[in-house]
């Protein structure tokens, strides 16, 4: 287990957008110290406080999930992308090399957002509101949403509370404390 650490939320820093439109607080990316023009994968949250075009990264897959906020729309100015993100826990995928501009849909939003650099790696991002068993992978964030949850039995994440783990082909088994518990599972393995 050398390879899962803990994290949470209210202990990642913060850092501002080169175009100030918001901030970021990276969650993990590998390989270790990679720079975001060489990452593998990296998890991280945004908050995103006006509005303003996102940075491009060509080459890379992401998915995007609202957190907590009003939310955003994610457009192209060609029309190709049009989505409203404001339903919280919902994962959108997009392409990293799209021109994706946003508009505020109320006030600040925050946001999780899971990029993989194509070729090499492939995120599945799914929210559980219920017991389930999370499928092997090599590498992996967890994240308690909302809610208290029970890893394995013997582990627990109170809500903001989180796993990272990696070369580990680490399995889980999960489960809510309450009804309304919500845990974002991310597993990421070689495309």
């Amino acid at each position: 287990m050398s390879n899962v650490q803990r994290f949470s939320r209210a202990t990642l820093r913060a850092t501002p957008w080169k175009n100030g439109g918001g901030t970021t607080q990276e969650i993990a990316s590998w390989p270790p110290g990679a720079g975001l023009d060489s990452f593998g994968w990296r998890v991280s949250i945004a908050t995103i406080a006006s509005p303003g075009p996102f940075s491009v990264f060509p080459g890379i897959d992401r998915q995007i999930m609202l957190l907590e906020g009003d939310g955003v729309r994610l457009f192209t100015h060609d029309g190709r992308v049009s989505h409203r993100l404001d339903v919280p826990h919902r994962p959108f995928a997009f392409s990293g090399d799209d021109p994706i501009d946003c508009t505020l849909l109320g006030g600040a939003s925050n946001d999780f957002n899971v990029m993989t650099r194509s070729g090499q790696w492939r995120a599945d991002v799914q929210v559980l509101e219920h017991a389930a068993a999370i499928a092997p992978a090599p590498h992996g964030v967890l994240l308690a949403l909302r809610g208290d949850w029970r890893l394995n039995d013997d582990d627990a994440l109170a809500e903001g509370e989180g796993l990272c783990w990696t070369d580990a082909a680490q399995a889980w088994q999960a489960a809510p404390a309450s009804d309304d518990a919500r845990l974002v599972a991310v597993r990421f393995v070689p495309a």
